[in-house]
């Protein structure tokens, strides 16, 4: 079968590798769809521990696809199966994983991260990524496209869960890339009033073309914006879905008392630590609030929300290619182009 794999900086390489065997305790998926994430952007750029040419990985980490194959061992999971997969996988008996947080294990595993992941015909899934629940049959009417872009809507649903929307309020999303617009639709689907902010007026200009309900801003005065927008009582809720210290503590000084924000995008250790005015946080009561990766129950109630018609997932796959165009589509997903980029197979 085929396999885009990396294989260090800054070398990703298709190529054909053994279709996997499975145990009697493991399913084989075909895959139908695999999303390009940021993380495999920058896996691509700055490597990853322990995968070199001796020891490849194959990435990939958003996907679906069909059971095609099922161990002699494993229940209720049939051939012809279509299911999304939840790609973080714990250890099982760590306090995190006893509480339902997978994705928190310090030993957990993860498709295309530590184990080989979807951007290949064929993905053997383990037997506690089975046990667990990490495989969610997909609702009638979910393409393989819109399931593989469930993961990262999930961890967007993970951080607004922090967020305790309520109707009414003023929101802003900074960050107008998959991510954020993922924010923007979460939020508002909560009733709040969403604005969005981004360095790129043709992303903005695109955003508000999509979701006309947007407030848009592209310039130097942000706090004027928000002042204008709020009637001057500042933001209830900010996201901040990039990558960017100034961005972070920008937030604070734009919020409303009780204000709470998620500091959704994380900040590469070389630019930390980000000087945040803490008196702000103490004398306005804000709520500083982190997230990363999603839970498995996450996971489902995100694919219920785009099944049900409530998140437009569709709109903001804007590029879609067969997996022999893959290398294409990294540096397309690397430059920005459009929004979110997905391999559909055949």
């Amino acid at each position: 079968m085929k396999s885009l794999r990396l294989f260090g900086v800054n070398d990703i390489r298709l190529v054909e590798t053994e279709k996997p065997q499975i145990a009697p305790d493991e399913l084989l998926l075909k895959t139908g769809a695999a999303a390009i994430c940021g993380t495999d952007i920058r896996m691509w750029g700055n490597g990853k521990s322990g995968v070199d040419e001796d020891h490849p990985l194959t990435l990939g980490h958003e996907f679906a696809g069909t059971i095609v194959e099922v161990g002699s061992k494993v229940s209720f999971y049939k051939e012809g199966m279509k299911v999304a997969l939840q790609p973080n996988i714990g250890c099982g008996i760590c306090d995190r994983c006893v509480d339902g947080k997978f994705h928190l294990c310090d030993n957990y595993r993860a498709f295309g991260i530590n184990i080989d992941g979807a951007f290949a015909e064929y993905v053997k899934i383990p037997a506690d990524a089975i046990a667990r629940g990490n495989l969610m049959l997909m609702p009638e009417g979910v393409s393989f496209a819109e399931a593989a872009v469930i993961e990262p809507l999930s961890c967007a649903y993970n951080g607004f869960t922090k967020l305790f929307v309520h109707p009414g309020e003023y929101a802003l999303v900074v960050g107008a890339g998959p991510i954020g617009l993922m924010h923007v639709q979460l939020l508002h689907m909560a009733g709040a009033i969403v604005m969005l902010n981004d360095i790129s007026a043709e992303r903005l200009e695109t955003s508000k073309k999509l979701f006309p309900y947007l407030k848009t801003y592209h310039g130097d005065d942000l706090a004027g914006f928000v002042k204008e927008q709020t009637d001057g009582r500042g933001l209830d809720i900010a996201v901040t879905a990039c990558p960017v210290p100034s961005v972070q503590a920008a937030m604070l000084p734009l919020m409303n008392y009780g204000g709470r924000i998620n500091f959704f995008g994380g900040i590469p250790e070389s630019k930390q630590p980000v000087p945040i005015n803490t008196n702000l946080v103490h004398y306005k009561e804000l709520y500083l609030t982190g997230s990363t990766r999603s839970s498995i129950a996450q996971f489902r109630k995100s694919l219920d929300f785009v099944a049900q018609g409530l998140v437009d997932i569709k709109s903001i796959i804007t590029h879609t290619y067969p997996l022999d165009d893959v290398l294409t589509a990294f540096e397309n997903a690397r430059a920005t182009q459009g929004i979110k980029h997905v391999i559909v197979f055949e």
